[in-house]
């Protein structure tokens, strides 16, 4: 078992520590006590565990935690500031968008890199459903997804926050 050291910043906290080679960002995450960061499949087909690296949405059971060496990781449990939800969390909220709440983070996270990558362009339902091709929900049929995805573009137009 190899280890190796690594720095990361996950939502804006410094952590060292060394780390198993075959380690996946999912398992360090999880470990550290994100809980947000569901295992769903394990092979990258779900999204339930989508996390941001450097602003970009992967999927972390895919993605081995020596790779996020010197990145900045993003989960949910950062998108709060001063104890204010994101306009994407307020968004799936005012539209429905949470049901079991089991894939939610995920959606979050990838909407959130969708829309910082996409600022203040408009957006079509296609396009929309496009970006979030990699996120199963097998509880809200993705229409009110979508309509918060939607939601939360307008939110951050108007309010310049992110």
């Amino acid at each position: 078992m190899q280890q190796l050291p690594i720095t990361l910043r996950i939502n804006g906290r410094a952590y060292s520590m060394d780390v198993d080679v075959r380690t996946s960002l999912l398992e360090l995450l999880r470990g550290l006590g994100f809980t947000s960061v569901k295992e769903g499949c394990g092979v990258g087909e779900c999204g339930a565990c989508t996390v941001l690296v450097d602003g970009v949405a992967v999927d972390s059971c895919l993605y081995l935690a020596v790779w996020a060496d010197k990145r900045a990781i993003r989960t949910v449990e950062g998108e709060c500031a001063d104890g204010r939800l994101s306009p994407v969390q307020e968004a799936y909220i005012e539209e429905g968008a949470v049901q079991c709440g089991f894939c939610t983070p995920g959606l979050v996270m990838t909407t959130t890199s969708f829309l910082e990558q996409r600022e203040n362009t408009p957006l079509t339902r296609e396009e929309i459903a496009r970006g979030h091709a990699g996120n199963l929900c097998r509880c809200t049929g993705y229409q009110t997804i979508i309509r918060a995805v939607q939601r939360a573009a307008d939110k951050q137009r108007r309010s310049g926050r992110r």
